[in-house]
C-alpha cells in the first residue's frame, strides 16, 4: 500500500510556538507570554527552490525539507483539518491566522484553497506572506478574493546590493530585488494603504542610515514594516555571522517606530560618520516618552481583530531572557531600564536619552 505523503494543501507546518499555543506539543512560554496568530507553512516533498543565505528553509541546506528548522525552531507537520479544529476549541486564543508561502509554484492554488478554507470555518482574519518570485498581480486579487486581508512582502534586506548578496545572483538563488518591490507596490494598491507591507531584518551589513531610509519609502508607499534583528540559523550559509549589536538594534526599532507612527521623518534622523543614528529630530521630553512607552521594543506584527498585535512570534529572533530583542508583551519598567542602557545615551546627540546608572 503506497504510503500518502504529507504535503499542502491537506497538510500545513505549523511554528512551534502556535503548535503550543493549540496544544499540539507540550511547553510553555518565558514570563507567560501569549501567542495570538497561528503561523502555518505551505508545505511539500520537494521544499523551497529559494536559497537565501541566512534561512533555515535554504534549498543549499542539507537536510531532508519536513526536518529543516525556520526562524530558530521546528515547524511540525499537522493536518489541515486537525488545525481547524483545534483552533475551533481555542477560538478566544486566536485573533490571527498567517500563512506563508514557500518558492514553489504549487503554493499559489493551495494558499486559496486553504484561505477560503479557514475563512469559511472561523471569522478570524487571515494574512499572507507572500513569495514574490512565483506569484502576480492577478494572484494578489486571488488571494484578497479568497477572504486574505494582509499581505506580507519579506524584503528582508535594505538595499539591492544586499538582497542581490544573500538572496539573488550571489547565492544562486531566483529572487530579485525588482520584483519583490513590484509586488509590494501592487499589494499595497490592491489591499489598500497599511494593509500590506514588509519584513526586514537588521544586521545583514547594512548602515543605520540604509535602514531607516529603506523604511521611510516603505511607509511613503502607504505600507507597514516589521522589524527583526539578524538570528545565525543553524545549518544555514551565515550560521556563524554574529548578531547585530543591541545598540544598533535599539536604535532601529525606535526609528522604525518613530517613522510608521509618523512621529518622525528619516530626513530629521541625525547621522555620524558611520551613518549610525545619533539624533531622531525630537525634543527630548517627547522622546522620552515614547520610550517610556516600550512600545518600539515589541514585536512588530500584524493585528487582530481587536487591532493590537496578534502576530508576535514570542522569541523568534532571540532566545528567551534578558536580553529579549523583540518583546511579545508591554516591557515592565526593569525591562525599560535595560533597554535605555542599551540604547546607550553617551551616543546621542544632546543627551537626548536619559542616562541610567543601574536596573532594579
Amino acid at each position: 500500500m503506497k504510503i500518502k505523503i504529507k504535503q499542502s494543501p491537506e497538510y500545513l507546518r505549523l511554528s512551534l510556538a502556535a503548535a503550543i499555543t493549540l496544544g499540539i506539543r507540550p511547553g510553555l512560554f518565558y514570563r507567560d507570554a501569549k501567542l495570538y496568530c497561528i503561523n502555518l507553512l505551505l508545505t511539500y516533498p520537494s521544499g523551497c527552490s529559494a536559497r537565501c543565505a541566512y534561512c533555515g528553509l535554504s534549498r543549499k541546506r542539507k537536510g531532508e525539507w519536513d526536518e529543516k528548522s525556520f526562524i530558530r525552531v521546528t515547524w511540525p507537520q499537522h493536518s489541515l483539518e486537525d488545525i481547524i479544529q483545534r483552533i475551533g476549541e481555542r477560538i478566544n486564543n486566536v485573533k490571527r491566522i498567517c500563512i506563508s508561502q514557500i518558492t514553489n509554484t504549487r503554493c499559489i492554488a493551495d494558499t486559496v484553497y486553504i484561505t477560503k478554507k479557514l475563512r469559511e470555518s472561523f471569522d478570524i482574519p487571515v494574512s499572507i506572506l507572500v513569495s514574490p518570485t512565483i506569484i502576480d498581480r492577478e494572484d494578489l486579487k486571488d488571494f484578497k478574493e479568497a477572504g486574505a486581508d494582509k499581505i506580507g512582502v519579506a524584503i528582508d534586506l535594505a538595499t539591492k546590493e544586499l538582497f542581490d548578496k544573500y538572496r539573488g545572483s550571489g547565492v544562486g538563488g531566483p529572487h530579485k530585488w525588482e520584483k519583490y518591490q513590484t509586488c509590494l507596490s501592487q499589494a499595497i494598491e490592491i489591499f489598500g494603504p497599511l494593509n500590506a507591507g514588509s519584513h526586514l531584518v537588521t544586521g545583514m551589513g547594512e548602515t543605520e542610515w540604509e535602514m531607516s531610509s529603506a523604511i521611510q519609502k516603505i511607509q511613503d508607499m502607504d505600507g507597514w514594516t516589521h522589524l527583526f534583528s539578524f538570528f545565525p540559523e543553524k545549518g544555514s550559509q551565515l550560521k556563524d555571522r554574529a548578531m547585530p549589536d543591541m545598540e544598533h538594534y535599539r536604535r532601529i526599532q525606535l526609528a522604525r517606530y518613530l517613522i510608521d507612527k509618523g512621529l518622525s521623518r528619516f530626513e530629521k534622523f541625525v547621522f555620524d560618520k558611520k551613518e549610525r543614528i545619533t539624533d531622531f529630530g525630537l525634543d527630548r521630553t517627547f522622546l522620552e516618552t515614547v520610550i517610556d512607552s516600550g512600545e518600539p521594543f515589541r514585536t512588530s506584527g500584524c493585528e487582530g481583530y481587536d487591532g493590537e498585535v496578534a502576530c508576535n512570534r514570542p522569541y523568534g529572533n532571540s532566545r528567551p531572557g534578558p536580553d529579549i530583542r523583540n518583546f511579545p508583551f508591554k516591557p515592565n519598567t526593569a525591562d525599560i531600564c535595560r533597554i535605555r542602557q542599551q540604547l546607550n545615551p553617551n551616543n546621542l546627540m544632546n543627551n537626548k536619552i536619559q542616562k541610567v546608572k543601574t536596573c532594579p
